[in-house]
């Protein structure tokens, strides 16, 4: 059996309101980074990273998993942000590749940005929706997740 090629009017309506409001969402929180702590969103998600496992230290292949970027892309942003003292590349003995190591600095970075971070998520995003609407966008969330895994995992 065939399937329509094309949404319906209410698949369509709830894929393009996500799509403007993430890429709105996502703009705005990084133009805020950027103009008032001079991070890229692509740096606060290095540091947040790092800044919430033990020693602050991870393998770059555990890194690029968290943040889902090809290790080219992931190579490129971690030189930048050695080039400005908010991470270091450590040999680990015995092992192939270097730890990747949040710096002093760049931990003083992380613990500037994220309360006005936090904030603005609260403001923009979380109060715009009820305590049971937020559950139910939790919950869809998880649901597209889940079909995703599926799919990933499926050799088609």
């Amino acid at each position: 059996m065939a399937e329509e090629p094309w949404l319906d009017e209410t698949q369509q309506r709830a894929w393009r309101a996500y799509l403007a409001m993430s890429k709105r969402l996502s703009t705005h929180l990084g133009r805020q980074l950027q103009r008032k702590f001079d991070l890229s969103p692509q740096d606060f998600e290095i540091l947040v990273n790092l800044s919430e496992v033990p020693g602050r230290r991870m393998r770059a292949v555990e890194l690029g998993r968290a943040t889902q970027w090809e290790k080219s892309r992931l190579s490129h942003q971690l030189s930048r942000m050695e080039r400005r003292g908010l991470v270091c590349r450590e040999a680990v003995p015995g092992a192939r590749y270097p730890e990747v190591v949040l710096t002093e600095q760049g931990y003083a970075a992380i613990v500037r940005a994220a309360p006005t971070h936090a904030a603005s998520v609260r403001a923009i995003f979380a109060d715009a929706l009820e305590p049971e609407l937020l559950d139910r966008f939790a919950e869809a969330c998880a649901a597209i997740s889940e079909r995703l895994e599926e799919h990933e995992t499926d050799p088609c």
